[in-house]
């Protein structure tokens, strides 16, 4: 929102400085964005007289001047204006001067041969109108070598200010002159609108065609015609306001609307009378309707928009801009002013489906003040009157305001409460009647008004709020919050907890964080377990995301899929997220899955000059899961890596985590292949996936004490053995037998080598394992160790059906 210093002192009687006007509407919530002054561009140019104007010896259409600008001598200008002749009083801009239309600062300069040394400016080119036939010509008693802005009566700095969606009544200038006076920077000038009585009845209806339904589009519609206009420039005042702020000045009439807009917050049309066709009125628009609008486009109207229309067709969108074809020209005589009311979120969604920003579509779904209709129009009459002559016709109206009063229940001691200022109940309540709220009662309640301009108030803390800021936000004191007592508690659930670590743990394993749609195609959906008629969106966005999505590896492989055909071979993602195996509470997981393609593993991924990486596989899909589960706090030595993946994994190249068979912690392993080419994308890829849910919960161990770390200084023993099974033996169980086999002296089995060959027989394999003996009390002696091997190899034989390998 913009306007100058002296359109706001058309409202406000003050004394008080720019400085003052810029820090008291920051300070009551209206944020100064910022402030210029035209006149300064123009404080270089001086008044300067043409002595002499001689043809230019080397060109027909140039003049050579000498001009006397105050500087002491004559200086010498080369000009090519039709007007520049001795003895004319124009604007001068010496060497260095920034030309306002360019932004660059003038040079001496040598034009056919002949130097010049300044230049005598046009209107355009000083950004003072749109004229440049000639140079400026000032009255012959001008004071010649005088600031050519000083000469034109100072300057009038312009504010702009940012105005939040809940203050229309910001959106004039009287607005924002209440809340200064409000705040105690002036006085609010008493402006009452004259009512106009009409000379003749108006001869031009106005009509309401609306549903039962529908009518709150436009519920209240107002005209009047004016006789006998003359058409022509706006006065010099408006036009330098309007300029000021940015609008063209384009006529009287038109300017007339566009003042009142923001001088009131009204915005207004006006009609050429001539050219309506019928009864004017507000209706919906139809199928097939369009029109060429103020802008040069033609809209096709639809039926969800309100417009306004004669019996020949549409002439404008209600409320959002007019058409051509109605509008008022120079030729214009006879006119007819429009002041209604539209519906904010009807004129929103119109102007963002059809694309168009205008001054009165800001207006209207912000909240134009209903109570201001009649009003509106009256004040347009008396300024067109004013200044295009011409006699009015009678007032109509169509429809009702609609105008709610709200009342509200105010106690006082709200403000203290909310804010922390105690303040006296006079100053309150002299506070929001200046603000142009009835405030009524006694006591410490009061029941406060709330005028029509203001929709944004609904209850008591936004009474609250309006006294805080006039009064001033500065006098809320400075309290310190109360110091607790007590770490404060938790305030992440376990679960919160695991997805944050979850995340990072994925991240510092070399992978990207992907945000997936919770949605997938049904087809996807089935292939991962999903697909049941409980999870089908009933209103999904689009046909490829119909169903909640059973598992996060089908987005993962999607984007895979889209990285791959922009040429990023080797990638690996993980996310973590929502899964959904029915529509219970217990039957929605958080999942934490990685997928890899490529190369992408963790030790890096590509080709090398040291060697190429190898493409990823089972383990490092593996080696994720079990990562994951290690950070998250899980001791993947209960863990058990089972056959048995979901179906959607390679069979032979995959595993599930579990605990025992009824606790399933999650899968890993490389993707199968018909589940690759039904997602459309190339693999090896391979996926691990955790469900957050599954993992245990620590013990709550209390306050106990932990036993201290019970570690050996005897030095451990190394035994292996190799053992040969059948090929279909999980080297886990070895491993799991053997642990058990002599606790607490056998303290970690780990498998080095697997060997299938005729040596072992078909069908056989040969499972080698390295045995460490930690003993706690004295060395092991060859007895010892010897005993402990014999109970190594009964366990595994007895767990596996293996004999020791000879």
């Amino acid at each position: 929102m913009k306007f100058t210093l002296s359109w706001l002192k058309d409202h406000l009687d003050t004394e008080a400085s720019l400085d003052d006007v810029v820090e008291a509407l920051t300070m009551i919530g209206l944020e100064v964005e910022a402030v210029t002054d035209p006149g300064a561009a123009l404080k270089a140019f001086r008044i300067a007289k043409v002595l002499t104007a001689d043809k230019h010896p080397n060109a027909d259409k140039l003049r050579l001047l000498s001009v006397d600008a105050g500087l002491g001598e004559p200086v010498q200008v080369v000009c090519g204006a039709p007007n520049a002749r001795a003895g004319l009083v124009g604007v001068f801009a010496s060497p260095g001067t920034v030309i306002p239309s360019s932004g660059e600062a003038l040079a001496v300069g040598t034009i056919r041969g002949v130097e010049s040394r300044g230049m005598m400016c046009s209107e355009r080119e000083l950004l003072l109108s749109d004229e440049h036939t000639g140079i400026i010509e000032l009255p012959e008693d001008a004071p010649v070598g005088v600031s050519f802005a000083d000469y034109r009566g100072g300057s009038d700095p312009v504010i702009e200010i940012a105005i939040t969606p809940n203050r229309p009544d910001c959106l004039g200038v009287r607005g924002i002159a209440r809340d200064l006076a409000a705040r105690g920077l002036g006085r609010l000038k008493p402006d009452p609108v004259e009512m106009i009585p009409g000379s003749f009845p108006n001869p031009i209806p106005v009509e309401l065609r609306f549903t039962e339904e529908t009518a709150s589009a436009c519920p209240v519609f107002a005209a009047r015609v004016v006789k006998g206009v003359r058409n022509g420039p706006s006065p010099q005042w408006m036009q330098d306001r309007l300029k000021a702020i940015g609008l063209r000045p384009i006529s009287a009439l038109v300017d007339i609307t566009n003042y009142v807009s923001y001088d009131r917050g009204r915005p207004l049309h006006v009609y050429d009378a001539a050219k309506i066709t019928g009864t004017l009125h507000a209706r919906l628009g139809r199928e097939g309707e369009s029109f060429v609008a103020l802008d040069g486009r033609t809209y096709a109207v639809d039926a969800e928009a309100c417009v306004i229309a004669d019996d020949a067709g549409v002439l404008g969108f209600g409320g959002i801009m007019g058409g051509e074809a109605s509008g008022s020209t120079e030729a214009t005589t006879d006119v007819l002013i429009e002041s209604a009311w539209f519906d904010p979120n009807r004129t929103a969604r119109t102007g963002r489906r059809f694309g168009i920003n205008s001054d009165a579509r800001y207006r209207f779904e912000r909240g134009v003040d209903p109570a201001f209709v009649l009003a509106g129009l009256e004040l347009a009459t008396r300024m067109v009157m004013d200044l295009c002559g011409g006699e009015p016709s009678e007032a109509i109206m169509a429809g009702q305001p609609p105008i709610s009063v709200k009342v509200i229940d105010f106690p006082l001691s709200e403000v203290k409460r909310l804010s922390g200022l105690d303040l006296p109940a006079t100053e309150i309540t002299a506070t929001l009647e200046a603000l142009g709220f009835e405030v009524s009662g006694f006591g410490d309640a009061r029941t406060v008004t709330v005028p029509s301009w203001r929709p944004d108030v609904e209850g008591k803390a936004d009474l609250v709020e309006e006294v805080v800021r006039i009064v001033g936000l500065d006098r809320v004191k400075t309290t310190p919050l109360p110091r607790l007592q007590s770490v404060g508690a938790k305030v992440l659930t376990p679960i919160q907890i695991r997805t944050r670590r979850a995340k990072r743990t994925l991240a510092a394993r070399g992978l990207v964080e992907a945000v997936t749609w919770s949605f997938v195609k049904k087809t996807e959906a089935e292939l991962f377990g999903g697909g049941a008629p409980a999870l089908a969106l009933a209103n999904p966005i689009s046909a490829d995301m119909s169903d909640m999505r059973p598992s996060l590896i089908p987005g993962l492989a999607a984007a895979v899929r889209r990285n791959v055909a922009r040429g990023f071979d080797d990638v690996a993602l993980f996310e973590v997220g929502q899964v959904f195996a029915g529509t219970r509470p217990e039957d929605q997981f958080t999942a934490a899955t990685a997928v890899r393609r490529g190369t992408s593993g963790l030790v890096g991924a590509g080709r090398h000059w040291a060697g190429t990486a190898e493409a990823v596989g089972v383990y490092d899909a593996k080696a994720d899961a079990l990562a994951l589960l290690d950070q998250l706090g899980f001791d993947v030595a209960r863990a058990q890596v089972a056959r048995g993946a979901p179906s959607w994994f390679h069979p032979g190249r995959s595993g599930t985590i579990q605990l025992g068979p009824q606790t399933v912690l999650g899968w890993f392993g490389e993707l199968h292949p018909a589940v690759l080419d039904s997602l459309d994308v190339a693999g090896p890829i391979v996926a691990a996936e955790i469900l957050l849910e599954r993992i245990p919960l620590p013990k709550d161990k209390g306050s106990r004490t932990k036993p201290p770390l019970a570690a050996s200084d005897l030095m451990p023993v190394v035994r292996d053995f190799a053992f040969v099974v059948d090929d279909g033996v999980e080297a886990a169980r070895i491993v799991k037998a053997a642990l058990g086999a002599a606790k607490p002296l056998v303290t970690d089995v780990s498998v080095f080598d697997v060997y299938r060959g005729e040596h072992v027989g078909a069908g056989r394999k040969s499972v080698a394992i390295a045995v460490t003996l930690t003993p706690t009390d004295r060395t092991l002696t060859e007895d010892d160790i010897e005993a402990v091997s014999k109970s190594v190899v009964a366990a595994v034989a007895k767990a596996t059906g293996a004999t020791l390998r000879g």
